[in-house]
């Protein structure tokens, strides 16, 4: 989303940064100063469902990916790896608040698997091996990244990088960060659904609608009926 451009950006990111050089993160206030709770995953997903945080880029493309697919029934653009104070556009976009683009996957492990939820986000939703990018959209907030929630998926996710390494499925290195989850903020409501909301958006256009279609062409099996 790098050439996403909002009224008061620039000044907005001045006074983070220099509210961070006087005193933190912590200390500065955005707006009313109200702070989005995080998810608590010591409490347990709803019942036989379970939650996944996956980085890969902008968080637009990689929402309206995972939202299509039958057995996923929530998908929320957000933030993880940062912290609550943080977990604002305008800061994260300056790439210095440890946060990533992300979205929390809700997902039935009876009606899709881990492992297609991974193959997806491999091959469909965004590029494995970049560092610190996406496409054209660049800096710390757009790596790769799985924020696990259960040992299992730990592990499921190592074997699944371990077997694609293997296999050469890559020219490059997978760079691809396996790390737990401590708390996920949902994004600014308009950051929500975008896709579905600004399907004739220019960055839509040339970054994400390809890969809707990707999905329906690779993986038709999984893609849930078109809306009427």
């Amino acid at each position: 989303m790098a050439n996403l451009i909002k009224a008061g950006l620039a000044g907005i990111v001045v006074s983070a940064l220099l509210s961070m050089l006087a005193g933190g993160w912590n200390s500065f206030a955005f707006g009313s100063g109200a702070v989005r709770p995080g998810v608590d995953y010591a409490a347990s997903a709803p019942k036989g469902k379970q939650r996944v945080v996956l980085a890969g880029g902008c968080f637009w493309g990689m929402e309206a990916v995972f939202e299509s697919l039958k057995g996923v029934s929530n998908v929320v653009s957000g933030y993880a790896g940062g912290s609550a104070s943080t977990a604002h556009y305008e800061i994260v976009s300056t790439g210095l608040t440890g946060h990533a683009e992300a979205i929390e996957v809700t997902y039935d492990p009876a009606q899709i698997t881990f492992e297609q939820l991974l193959n997806i986000d491999f091959t469909v939703a965004h590029d494995p091996t970049q560092v610190d990018r996406q496409g054209p959209d660049v800096g710390r907030q757009y790596r790769s990244a799985i924020f696990y929630t259960t040992p299992a998926q730990a592990q499921a996710a190592q074997r699944y990088i371990e077997k694609l390494t293997a296999a050469k499925m890559f020219r490059d290195r997978i760079a691809t960060e396996i790390v737990p989850l401590k708390a996920f903020y949902a994004a600014e409501a308009y950051h929500q659904h975008f896709v579905e909301h600004n399907p004739n958006y220019p960055y839509v256009v040339y970054n994400d609608l390809p890969k809707l279609q990707q999905l329906r062409a690779r993986f038709p099996a999984l893609v849930k009926s078109a809306k009427r």
